[in-house]
């Protein structure tokens, strides 16, 4: 699945005609998106996404930071060391992207969880978070620089993409069990689940 939505960027997007007005608009549509799963249905809840967005989640818990400052931080650098091998492009949407998110998280922050119940939190804050990064992969950005990070190491070893990725998001889902509990990680890994399902779906058959 991740090997998909990789070759989708590739292949598809950068030779695509879609003006780069209409990249920006549905951009910040996506971002938007993730911010409104962010803190209307998971953070509030104790329930994380895997990369960068997970740990922002377990630092802003953990420090009582905003964790739209997290996500500025801690993504630019994986965007950066991207730019040189997805070019110029992908750098303007992914940095627009993560702006328009971390925005978003802040003007949320202060309004209250839509729902406690664990099912809605899982299916439908996961719906909406994968929708949105689907949307914002499907028109040329990225919003979690781990997926950056997975790309550029997979391409000088033997592992995948997803390998990489399940990797690093093993760690972030184990930490979580320490500073949430047991219950919460299941729910972010369920979570996890549907929006990386959603994601999917999103970029190939919308």
């Amino acid at each position: 699945m991740f090997r998909k939505r990789v070759n989708y960027y590739i292949d598809n997007n950068r030779s695509s005609s879609i003006s780069f007005y209409k990249r920006g608009c549905s951009i910040f549509c996506g971002a938007s998106l993730v911010a409104i799963s962010l803190q209307l249905f998971l953070v509030k809840n104790y329930v994380i996404d895997g990369g960068v967005i997970g740990i922002s989640i377990i630092l802003s818990h953990i420090t009582r930071q905003e964790v739209g400052l997290f996500l500025l931080v801690l993504n630019t650098p994986f965007f950066i060391i991207g730019y040189s091998y997805l070019g110029k492009r992908f750098l303007a949407l992914s940095l627009f992207a993560i702006l328009v998110l971390s925005l978003g998280t802040y003007v949320l922050e202060p309004y209250p969880a839509l729902t406690h119940h664990p099912l809605l939190v899982i299916i439908l804050g996961g719906m909406i978070l994968g929708l949105g990064v689907g949307i914002t992969i499907r028109f040329g950005g990225c919003l979690d620089g781990t997926e950056v990070l997975a790309i550029l190491f997979s391409k000088r070893s033997r592992f995948s993409i997803g390998q990489y990725i399940l990797f690093l998001n093993f760690f972030i889902f184990t930490s979580s069990i320490f500073i949430f509990g047991l219950k919460e990680a299941i729910y972010s890994l369920a979570t996890f689940f549907v929006a990386y399902k959603t994601i999917d779906f999103s970029i190939h058959h919308a």
